[in-house]
C-alpha cells in the first residue's frame, strides 16, 4: 500500500473526492496535511507520493513530477495574497506563512524583481493574520483567505502579480515522489484525479458542512480560479519560477 500526502485545504477538494471514490482501484494510504507538513513528509521519505509546494524541489535529492495535474493559478488564484494596510512602496515587513514555502518564496522573488521593495521578512506565528497593521502586511494563503478577502485596504493575489510579472501561470504545488512510481498505478491515480475534477459540483455537495466560506464561492473558486491541468505553459512558468530560486539562492 503507498501512502499518499495532500494538501487538506479546499483547492484539494475534487482531488480528495476522486481519490477516494478510485479507493478500492488504488490501495492507497492517503494522508490529508497543510503543505509544509505534506513536504516534510516527502523529504524525510515518510511517504511515497506527494502534493508539495514546488519551492521545495530544488532541495530534493531526485524527483519526478507524477502526475497530469497540479494546484495552479493562470491569473488571480484568490487564496494566496499579500495584505497589506499600506501600499507596496510604504510596506517596511511582512510576516509569511509558516503553510507553505512556494507562496513565501514567490513573495520574495516578486519583492525584488517585480514590485522593487527591500521588507525585511518576519516568520509567521498562529494567527499572525490578525496582525496586519500599519506597515506590517502579510501573506496568507489557503482556507484563511476567505474570512480576510476585502476586509483589509490592499490586496495583492501573488498569482496575479506573477501572470503580470513574467505572463506565465504559475504551480503552486505538484504531485511528487522521489522514486519513480509504477506506471499502471500513476495511470489510475491520473484517472482518479481527472474523475474528481469532473465531479467538482458533487464533491462540493459531499462536503458542505466543511466548506469555509458558501458553496457558490467555493464552487467560483474550484471551477474558475485554481487551475489543474499542468501543460506546458505552467510547466514553463514552474521552470521558470526554479529558475529564479537558482539564481537568488532563495
Amino acid at each position: 500500500m503507498l501512502k499518499v500526502s495532500i494538501v487538506n485545504y479546499t483547492n484539494t477538494l475534487p482531488f480528495r473526492y476522486g481519490l477516494k471514490y478510485f479507493a478500492s482501484e488504488l490501495q492507497i494510504d492517503l494522508q490529508e496535511d497543510i503543505p509544509s507538513i505534506c513536504a516534510q513528509k516527502l523529504q524525510f521519505n515518510q511517504v511515497d507520493l506527494a502534493l508539495v509546494p514546488v519551492a521545495i524541489l530544488p532541495t530534493l535529492k531526485n524527483y519526478f513530477i507524477e502526475t497530469d495535474f497540479c494546484i495552479g493559478a493562470d491569473g488571480a488564484v484568490d487564496s494566496v495574497k499579500l495584505y497589506s494596510q499600506v501600499p507596496l512602496n510604504e510596506i517596511r515587513t511582512i510576516t509569511l506563512d509558516y503553510q507553505s514555502k512556494s507562496s513565501i518564496t514567490l513573495t520574495k522573488i516578486l519583492a525584488k524583481n517585480f514590485w522593487k521593495i527591500n521588507p525585511v521578512y518576519i516568520q509567521a506565528q498562529p494567527d499572525f493574520e490578525k496582525n496586519i497593521s500599519a506597515t506590517n502586511a502579510a501573506v496568507v494563503i489557503g482556507d484563511r483567505t476567505f474570512n480576510l478577502n476585502n476586509t483589509i485596504a490592499y490586496e495583492y493575489d501573488l498569482a496575479l502579480e506573477w501572470k503580470k510579472f513574467t505572463s506565465l501561470p504559475f504551480v503552486f504545488a505538484a504531485w511528487v515522489s522521489s522514486k519513480k512510481l509504477d506506471e499502471q498505478f500513476i495511470s489510475t491515480f491520473n484517472k482518479a484525479l481527472s474523475f474528481g475534477l469532473q465531479n467538482t459540483t458533487n464533491a462540493i455537495e459531499a462536503s458542505l458542512s466543511l466548506l469555509p466560506t458558501s458553496k457558490e464561492i467555493t464552487e467560483d473558486y474550484l471551477t474558475n480560479k485554481i487551475s489543474y491541468n499542468l501543460n506546458q505553459n505552467k510547466l514553463a512558468g514552474l521552470n521558470l519560477f526554479l529558475d529564479y530560486i537558482k539564481k537568488e539562492a532563495i
